[in-house]
C-alpha cells in the first residue's frame, strides 16, 4: 500500500504548481484542474482529509491586468497581480469542489504567520477544524502583502509548513518534473530518477537544480528538497510527482512514479516547529566538538561556540552553524546577542565574571532546540 493512500495517510497536503494550473496564455487549465478535483473527491470519500496549497494567483492576475513578465517585473506588480488573481483562483477552486459535493475554504498566510509561535498555533487550530468538518482548505501565500524579506517565495516550503501545522501524514508536490534525478534530465538524457530518499544529505542536495522548469513558478528542486526537510522532520512523507497528466493523483497511485522522501520519527510538535523555521534572528557558529555534542542530544554550551552573528534577544530563534558552514540546528537563545558574543569560547567558570551575574547553563538549551 502507498504511504499516501487514504488507509495509510489520514491527512494529506497536495501542492499544485503554477505551470500546471495556468496555461502559457494566462488562462486556467480547467479540464486538468477538474480531473485533479475529481481525484481529491475520490480520496475524501475514502476518508482522507485533504488541504490544497495552490499557486497561480500571480499568473492569473497578471493576465487580467496585462502586466509584463507574468506579473513578476517588480514586487509591486506581483502584489497587484496576486490581489487580483486570488479572487479568480478561489472562485474556480470553490466551483469545481462544489461540483464534487465538497466545500472549499480559503486561507492566505504569510511567512510571519507560521514563524510566530502564537499565530502558527492559531493557523493550526483553524486548519484542524476545517479538515475535521470535511472542508477542503485552499491555501496560498498572501503575496498581496508579503515582501521579499518576509515571504516563503515558493509554495513547496509553504506546503511543508502547512503539513506540519495541520499534523498531516503526507505531502504530494504536483510539479512540472517527475521527481528528483541524479542529473538534470533536461540536459542529460542519461539522468536517472531517484524513487526513494531515506536521508537528505550533501549528495542529495547536490542533485538539485534551482530553476523552475516552466519559468512560470518560483520553486525549483532546491525548494522541493528544502520542503522535504521540513515535512520529513515533522513526520510526514513527501513525494515529488509529475502533474502533466490528467487525474495526476490517480496516475501516481497506479504508477508509483516519483520521488518519495521518507519521514523521520515524529518529533514533538514544538521541536518540529523549531526545525521547520525558515527565518532566524541570528547565528551561532560552533566547533566540531560542540557539533558532536549536539548530535548526541546535548545543549549548546558557550565553550563550543566560535562566533555569533546577527541581532537577537533572549528567546529569539537562532540558527546553529557547524564548522563546515551547514545549519545543524535551530533553537531559542538563552542570551542576547552581545552577551552570547562575550561568552563565545569561554568555559563556565569564567562566565560569571564576564556577565556580572551567574550564567545560565547553556547558550541554547536542548529542550529549546531541534536538529535539522
Amino acid at each position: 500500500m502507498s504511504v499516501f493512500a487514504p488507509a495509510a495517510c489520514a491527512r494529506l497536503i497536495v501542492k499544485v504548481g503554477s505551470s500546471l494550473l495556468v496555461a502559457a496564455d494566462g488562462t486556467v487549465r480547467r479540464a486538468w484542474l477538474s480531473s485533479l478535483v475529481a481525484d481529491i473527491a475520490t480520496r475524501v470519500r475514502a476518508g482522507q482529509e485533504i488541504a490544497v496549497v495552490s499557486s497561480g494567483a500571480i499568473a492569473l492576475g497578471a493576465r487580467r491586468l496585462k502586466l509584463p513578465k507574468g506579473g513578476r517585473a517588480s514586487l509591486e506588480d506581483a502584489q497587484a497581480a496576486a490581489a487580483t488573481g486570488q479572487i479568480a483562483l478561489s472562485q474556480i477552486w470553490a466551483e469545481l469542489l462544489e461540483a464534487e459535493g465538497l466545500t472549499a475554504a480559503q486561507m492566505l498566510v504569510t511567512l510571519d504567520d507560521l514563524e510566530d509561535r502564537r499565530r502558527y498555533l492559531n493557523a493550526s487550530a483553524t486548519l484542524g477544524r476545517l479538515l475535521s468538518l470535511g472542508v477542503v482548505p485552499v491555501i496560498n501565500e498572501n503575496d498581496s502583502v508579503a515582501t521579499e524579506e518576509i515571504r516563503f517565495g515558493d509554495n513547496d516550503r509553504l506546503a511543508a509548513r502547512i503539513a506540519q501545522a495541520a499534523g498531516a501524514h503526507g505531502v504530494i508536490l504536483l510539479s512540472d518534473v517527475a521527481g528528483l534525478y541524479d542529473a538534470n534530465p533536461n540536459t542529460n538524457t542519461g539522468a536517472t530518477l531517484i524513487d526513494r530518499v531515506e536521508r537528505i544529505d550533501a549528495a542529495i542536495e547536490a542533485m538539485a537544480d534551482g530553476g523552475s522548469a516552466s519559468g512560470m513558478g518560483s520553486g525549483g528542486m532546491v525548494s522541493k528538497i528544502a520542503a522535504a526537510r521540513i515535512a520529513t522532520a515533522a513526520g510526514a512523507h513527501l513525494a515529488i510527482v509529475s502533474g502533466h497528466v490528467e487525474h495526476p493523483l490517480a496516475a501516481y497511485d497506479a504508477s508509483g512514479c516519483g520521488t518519495v522522501f521518507v519521514a523521520e520519527r515524529t518529533a514533538p510538535a514544538r521541536k518540529a516547529w523549531l526545525a521547520g523555521g525558515l527565518t532566524a534572528k541570528g547565528e551561532i557558529v560552533i566547533d566540531a566538538g560542540a557539533a558532536t555534542a549536539l548530535s548526541s542530544g546535548k545543549s549548546l554550551l558557550a565553550a563550543g561556540a566560535t562566533r555569533v552573528a546577527g541581532t537577537f534577544v533572549r528567546g529569539d530563534l537562532v540558527a546553529i552553524i557547524g564548522p563546515d558552514g551547514r545549519t545543524l540546528a535551530r533553537g531559542l537563545s538563552e542570551y542576547d546577542a552581545a552577551e552570547a558574543a562575550a561568552l563565545t569560547g569561554k568555559r563556565s567558570d569564567a562566565q560569571a565574571e564576564i556577565l556580572g551575574y551567574a550564567p545560565r547553563s547553556a547558550l541554547v538549551h536542548r529542550n529549546h532546540m531541534a536538529l535539522v
